[in-house]
Formats: C-alpha cells, sequence, structure tokens
C-alpha cells in the first residue's frame, strides 16, 4: 500500500439532494397507456421482421433491431410466468403488502409485462390466469398502474 494512504483517514458525506423532474415516456409509451387510460385496452408493437409482440411496446425490436411500426391490441388476461411475493412495506413499493410481483404473459404476447397481484396470493403459481382489473376512469392518471393490478381467474 503506498505510503500517503496511511496518514489519510476516510472521510465520509451522508446527505440528500431532491432533484425534481418530469419524465416523458415518449410517443410510444404515450401512445400505450392513453389506451389504457381512455380505453381500457393494452397495447404492444410487432416486428415485422420476426413476427414478435412486445407489451409495452418498444420501439425496436431487442430481437433483430427492426424498426416496430405495427401496432397490435392484446389481451386483457394472461398468464403468469415468473412471481415474488413482498411480505413488508416500503416507501418505494406501489401498494403495501403482502403483494406480488409478477412477469405476465398477455395473451397475444410474447414478452412478460411486470405488475402487481394483490389478492388471492395463497393460489399464485407459475401459469396461473389472470385478469387485468382497471382503476376507475376519474382516478386514472396515464400511468401503468391505471391497471390497478391483474386478478386470479
Amino acid at each position: 500500500m503506498a505510503q500517503w494512504l496511511e496518514n489519510v483517514e476516510p472521510l465520509t458525506l451522508k446527505g440528500q439532494i431532491a432533484v425534481p423532474y418530469t419524465w416523458w415516456v415518449g410517443d410510444t409509451g404515450s401512445r400505450f397507456l392513453n389506451a389504457v387510460r381512455h380505453e381500457e385496452k393494452i397495447w404492444g408493437t410487432r416486428c415485422e421482421t420476426c413476427d414478435a409482440v412486445f407489451v409495452p411496446p418498444k420501439k425496436n425490436c431487442g430481437r433483430c433491431f427492426s424498426s416496430l411500426d405495427q401496432w397490435v391490441e392484446v389481451g386483457t388476461e394472461g398468464m403468469v410466468t415468473a412471481y415474488t411475493i413482498v411480505r413488508f412495506d416500503h416507501p418505494m413499493h406501489p401498494v403495501k403488502g403482502p403483494f406480488a410481483y409478477a412477469l405476465i404473459q398477455l395473451d397475444g404476447a410474447d414478452v412478460g409485462l411486470l405488475h402487481l397481484i394483490t389478492e388471492d396470493l395463497d393460489k399464485l403459481t407459475n401459469g396461473v390466469r389472470v385478469k387485468a382489473r382497471f382503476k376507475e376512469k376519474s382516478q386514472r392518471t396515464g400511468h401503468i398502474l391505471d391497471i390497478e393490478n391483474f386478478q386470479i381467474i
């Protein structure tokens, strides 16, 4: 170790900085969230080259890098492909525990959408069918949580 380090005391500063910002989801994200908010519909983008359907929609295919210009409506039902149950509360969680973060492959989509399951957690398994539950129209704000959660069917 270098000799000069022997006489140096580590300095740690703890602080918090608030950085207010506005985040824009772009044209693709806006179209997706507007359909959720106003129509209770879930849309994805289809790759014309490899035929993959992405939900949430993307602007470019992650498999073949083609532009994704074709929009397709997918179902509001799907299958849980992976999940984790959260049993504690934390300010960063969107809801109070217990709840599950679940990867849901919607009917008509080729990739999973990460969302919440808040009821019937004892029935939750990989392969279980779920359906989107939307917030009341007056409570929707153009956010992914306008889909309040997914319910086991």
